[in-house]
């Protein structure tokens, strides 16, 4: 938790940019695993709701009345017997004291606060809701049936939201460096453990343990695979093979901020000539990202450069033919690159993105297309501005069943050499990921030290340490 002159000035800007109305902004309750007791645990606070008003308590909801300049916290307080299993918890009123909001009230008391103002014809913004219950709650309160909350949220609370947290403050920063310096614990681990007979299980296992051990747990569940061309490949039984490839995307939350990073790594500590020649593609399209990314500057003009470099380099290999720009403009790179060059990142490993990334990474001037594969999944194409933090995250892969569709209906046939593309059938996929500042004249890692990367390095890391 930050001061609380934080919250208080954060929900100050919001009432300025909202304007009027009431701003409605509940906050998580425990998620049950398997039965009503055993919940994950730690709890997960809403972001959104801890960015405005701080607290991690489960049962929360904050009410922010613009017109009338009131701010409330609705909540119940624990009884003996939740404090005899759980311990002792503040009270309501204390949490809101200590985040600068003055009045509480029970939950009982919601349901009359949002009738008064619809009542009195008054807007009443809210959020898209992402988990059952709170699309419940919100049923009850304000009428809207779970299939119409999507379409019914606030754009323009949606807008101001993504306005404030997309600029990350200095001590969000400093949060996010120390989110990266327990990634950098993770993936320096699993790059020391990666070894011909290990299980991907046990490494990613251990992976999770330092996220646990040194913050607050996984931003994300860990994927840990030697099958890289699959995007989000859950660890498995399976033995890491000599010769083979494995790919590690894993990070952290902590302070309620996150760390995101992937690195792919040879199970034996040597890259084949094989191997080198397209993990040395993805390093550069990854390094071209540093030198491009700067305030003013489309993220989707840097995702297209890399996907040029990467079809120039491909076609040096002999995967690719024609003319660079058709080929990219046809999306005949996709084949090897089907996702985005990267994301936001900050209190959610992708910022807002449940508040519809439409807002978050496209705006008027910049639109996603959604009919091209592969640019379909670009999560942020608008000017990066300072403040932003980023993921880069370029990426080759090879996925049978995609070369297989490609090759018999003749896609981007053109662009493709698919003789050659089948000689690479079992390779499987090399991905390399860090999270980046956008400052003021250009852009910085994130974390006080760099996971291994570059070939000699990681290779050397590998072995000697």
């Amino acid at each position: 938790m930050f001061d609380k002159e934080t919250y208080i000035r954060r929900r100050a800007e919001l009432k300025k940019l909202v304007g009027k109305g009431v701003i409605l902004l509940p906050g998580n309750n425990e998620a049950p695993y398997n039965y009503p007791n055993n919940c994950y645990a730690p709890m997960r606070q809403d972001s959104t709701f801890v960015y405005y008003f701080g607290q991690h308590r489960d049962g929360l909801v904050g009410i922010i009345d613009i017109d009338n300049d009131e701010e409330w916290f609705f909540g119940n307080d624990i009884d003996v017997e939740d404090i005899v299993w759980m311990g002792f918890t503040p009270s309501v009123s204390d949490l809101a004291h200590e985040v600068g909001v003055q009045k509480t009230a029970p939950l009982s008391a919601l349901h009359s606060v949002c009738s008064d103002a619809i009542a009195a014809k008054r807007t009443i913004h809210f959020l898209p809701p992402y988990r059952h219950d709170t699309m419940i709650m919100l049923m009850d309160l304000l009428g809207v049936h779970p299939s119409k909350q999507k379409e019914a949220a606030s754009v323009s609370l949606i807008q101001a939201v993504v306005k404030m947290r997309s600029t990350k403050e200095a001590q969000e920063v400093e949060a996010i460096d120390r989110a990266c310096d327990v990634g950098y614990a993770m993936h320096t681990t699993a790059q020391l453990l990666v070894r011909p007979g290990v299980t991907e299980r046990f490494i990613a296992g251990q992976v999770d343990g330092i996220a646990r051990s040194l913050a607050n747990g996984n931003s994300f569940a860990t994927i840990f695979s030697q099958h890289g061309e699959i995007m989000h490949g859950n660890p498995s039984d399976a033995k890491l093979e000599d010769g083979r490839l494995v790919l590690c995307d894993a990070g952290c939350e902590l302070e309620d901020y996150c760390s995101d990073h992937t690195r792919t790594m040879p199970v034996n500590g040597k890259f084949t000539q094989k191997q080198l020649e397209i993990y040395s593609i993805v390093e550069a399209c990854h390094d071209c990202v540093l030198e491009m990314a700067k305030p003013g500057v489309r993220y989707k003009d840097i995702h297209f450069a890399v996907c040029r470099t990467m079809t120039e380099r491909l076609k040096e290999l002999g995967l690719m033919k024609g003319d660079t720009d058709e080929a990219v403009h046809a999306g005949a790179h996709a084949m090897f690159l089907p996702h985005g060059l990267g994301h936001m990142m900050g209190m959610d490993v992708h910022d807002m993105e449940g508040l519809g990334q439409i807002y978050v990474g496209f705006d008027q001037e910049t639109q996603p297309d959604l009919e091209q594969f592969g640019t379909n999944c670009l999560r942020m194409g608008r000017r990066l501005e300072e403040g932003f933090v980023m993921t880069d995250e370029p990426g080759i892969y090879f996925i049978p069943v995609l070369i297989d569709e490609w090759k018999s209906n003749g896609h981007c046939k053109d662009f493709l050499c698919f003789d050659k593309i089948e000689t690479y059938r079992d390779f499987g996929g090399i991905r390399i990921e860090d999270d980046v500042l956008i400052t003021k004249d250009g852009c910085r890692f994130l974390g006080q030290k760099r996971i291994p990367y570059h070939p000699a390095e990681l290779e050397d890391f590998m072995k000697n340490n």
